[in-house]
């Protein structure tokens, strides 16, 4: 379900009268149906919003966006307009960057989150050079294997992957040549989750996070790889819950 008329954002459960909004940020070739158990979950305690990137599902023939400040700018205009409740983000893997870009934008603009969690990513300046995205086909449906959050069967149909593989090369590519442009860190809190054996995050990245903000930071290390979140669903779930519990007003 769109709302307010925008492309870019999808709310499954809507909660007009929930004091909170929490806004998902999807993976690399990720859309907003990935958060769709979460919205699930939250909803009616807080207002569930997962983002939609141009080139996939119902967004399919718009032209992908390859560059993550632009996209971040076109979503600060969006997410802008539905800060007039207290909003936390919650983004995985190159939807963790996305978010904190965003954040960093709010901000300038004098809107501050009531929190920020970043999934399955490393810190922002932790750079690393990775070239996933000028793999051929079959390089590209290895490193998802490897990552293991790509059901095996779509993988092996080839006219999904015909529809699928160039999101995901466009995001890998986003993803992977995003540099870090050092700036004030934010003035919310962060909540950094990995999974302990992530081949792409190490906890040391993952605790690099509270370098990025002046308020509080917390550090959770789940079991399990990239996608670990999709293992511990109920858990991550009440991270949030609890946090939106903690920092109410009046707390």
């Amino acid at each position: 379900m769109a709302a307010m008329g925008s492309a870019w954002v999808r709310r499954f459960h809507p909660a007009p009268e929930a004091r909170d909004r929490v806004v998902c940020f999807p993976h690399a070739g990720g859309s907003a149906t990935y958060y769709f158990p979460f919205s699930a979950a939250l909803s009616p305690a807080a207002d569930v919003l997962a983002v939609q990137y141009p080139g996939r599902q119902d967004r399919l023939h718009e032209p992908r966006i390859t560059d993550i400040s632009a996209l971040a700018d076109q979503l600060t205009d969006e997410l802008e307009r539905w800060a007039l409740r207290p909003l936390t983000f919650f983004g995985h893997s190159m939807g963790a960057t996305v978010a904190f870009e965003v954040a960093r934008r709010l901000e300038a603009r004098g809107v501050v989150l009531r929190g920020l969690f970043v999934s399955g990513r490393r810190a922002p300046s932790r750079q690393r050079e990775e070239q996933v995205h000028l793999r051929d086909d079959q390089g590209l449906v290895e490193e998802l294997r490897r990552l293991s959050g790509t059901d095996s069967d779509l993988l092996a149909n080839e006219a999904v992957l015909a529809m699928v593989l160039p999101a995901m090369r466009d995001d890998y590519r986003a993803i992977e040549t995003y540099r870090y442009r050092p700036g004030p860190p934010l003035n919310c809190p962060v909540l950094a989750l990995t999974g302990d054996s992530d081949p792409l995050v190490e906890v040391a990245d993952a605790r690099a996070w509270a370098q990025h903000t002046v308020a509080p930071f917390q550090l959770r290390v789940f079991p399990g790889g990239h996608f670990f979140l999709s293992d511990h669903t109920e858990s991550i779930v009440r991270e949030i819950t609890d946090h939106l519990g903690a920092t109410a007003p009046g707390c």
